[in-house]
């Protein structure tokens, strides 16, 4: 499959990643080309800004989550019309699992789907003499030659006339251009990273000066060149998405009702491709604006957020609360990650230490830790064999500051550098509740048992629900 393609990467951290792919993607826009974009590692709100401020198809690739082949293989799936592809990097190049591994690195993605990347290298308050040695170490470090163009930003443009000729007679890669420092630019962040696009007055004008300021500072002509560089995807890897293995698919279509507003957004859209692929039909739903489920609805499916930013809206909401609490008690299959968990305890006690009243579907309490509680990388091994056959893991992460009175013990987990592990997540034969996220293509089983659960469910129903 030939898919023109990019990664923007940096050597760190806080480097500029996020603002230069999102000035880059509207620069493409702008230029009239079909863009799609991709977030290396498991963020879910990097891609927001890609798809809600700037109306770009976007999806999450981790090579944690899956093995090579199938990481080749959702991103030549995803692919229909549009024809050209930008991915962010995550965190520095080559920072993989716990710092040390290449396994779950920007470079193992790009190297894994031969994707060229342009280097973003924050250089303020740096020197020609230590820009030089800095760029070279990751250009001797990169093995398979994947870097094709290096981006210098917060650099005023006449250093940067100075420096370009300087660093491409030396290391011989071209220089693509420049982003002066625009703290008038910045987007906010708070505790899991930059604020939702929605809260923003004014983003898409912000982003069209972004995108503006790029054109006038940087060759996107020759990013796009680079683009159109990348290999071909190998033709085995274009098979249908998911669907490689022989499934049996319910005859008649169940519905999952997602959750889907302010305080409940994070979904991988693979994860609910998953969900259509193995069957299901999604209708989404407010669970602070709308008073009752989809009609005819057959399971819930409660992702994560932020319902603490939203936690009056929520409880005020008793009618919904109640819908929720008495489907589940009839045994419709329901799944809750992270906020979708905390919506369904009896309380949330937020930072300003007011509780609310939550759906009551768990007895417990959510609460405010003002710590990090649980982070990173993890792999879930179900105790009960619900969702997932004995022996059989699902893998995911962590990233949250609340904590619960009971956190469950129908699973555990591992972490996958340290092997530490500890109980976590809810789970018996039509719910599975817990803290942290999931990435079902990393055993599309789990989302296979989900489907099929409420199949069951919709064949045993006396009236809609």
């Amino acid at each position: 499959m030939q898919l023109r393609r990019v990664m923007i990467a940096a050597p760190k951290s806080g480097s500029g990643k996020t603002m230069i792919t999102c000035a880059l993607l509207k620069a493409l826009k702008n230029r009239g080309e079909k863009v799609l974009s991709y977030k290396c590692g498991p963020d879910y709100i990097d891609p927001m800004f890609h798809e809600k401020a700037l109306g770009v198809p976007v999806g999450n690739l981790d090579t944690f989550f899956t093995e090579e082949g199938e990481t080749r293989r959702i991103l030549a799936g995803s692919v229909k019309e549009e024809n050209i592809a930008v991915m962010e990097g995550v965190m520095g190049l080559f920072d993989g699992l716990g710092g040390s591994r290449e396994e779950g690195s920007s470079y193992h993605l790009a190297k894994v789907t031969k994707t060229p990347i342009v280097l973003v290298a924050d250089v303020k308050g740096m020197g020609v003499r230590s820009m030089i040695p800095l760029l070279a170490g990751f250009l001797l470090y990169d093995k398979e030659r994947l870097i094709k163009g290096v981006l210098l930003n917060r650099i005023s443009e006449g250093y940067y006339k100075t420096v370009k000729p300087l660093i491409e007679e030396e290391l011989q890669i071209p220089v693509l251009g420049f982003c002066p420092e625009a703290k008038d630019l910045c987007i906010e962040s708070r505790h899991l990273g930059l604020v939702m696009p929605q809260e923003l007055n004014g983003i898409k004008e912000k982003l069209q000066k972004m995108a503006e300021r790029l054109e006038n500072t940087v060759s996107v002509s020759a990013i796009m060149e680079i683009a159109e560089s990348a290999e071909d995807l190998d033709e085995e890897h274009t098979e249908e998405l998911y669907l490689s293995k022989e499934i049996v698919l319910p005859k008649d279509k169940p519905v999952i009702a997602v959750a889907k507003d302010e305080a409940f957004c994070f979904y991988y859209r693979e994860n609910l491709l998953l969900l259509e692929k193995s069957g299901a039909e999604i209708k989404f739903f407010s669970p602070m604006l709308d008073q009752e489920l989809p009609p005819g609805c057959h399971g819930i499916l409660l992702g994560g957020g932020y319902p603490e930013l939203y936690a009056e809206k929520l409880s005020f909401n008793h009618s919904m609360r109640k819908a929720i609490r008495q489907a589940v008690e009839n045994g419709m299959p329901i799944v809750a990650e992270c906020g979708g968990f905390m919506y369904l305890h009896s309380s949330l006690t937020g930072k300003d230490g007011i509780s609310y009243a939550m759906a009551g579907v768990i007895p417990g309490r959510c609460f405010y830790t003002d710590r990090l509680v649980r982070f990173g990388y993890i792999e879930i091994q179900e105790e009960g064999n619900f969702f997932l056959s004995k022996g059989k893991r699902v893998k995911g992460h962590e990233f949250h500051y609340f904590d619960s009175t009971d956190n469950g013990n129908g699973a555990v987990a591992l972490k996958p550098v340290t092997g530490r592990s500890y109980p976590c997540i809810m789970a018996g034969e039509n719910y599975w509740m817990g803290f942290p996220h999931l990435y079902y293509p990393s055993n599309p089983e789990f989302a296979r048992s989900f489907v099929e659960k409420t199949s069951q469910y919709k064949s045993t129903m006396k009236a809609p629900v």
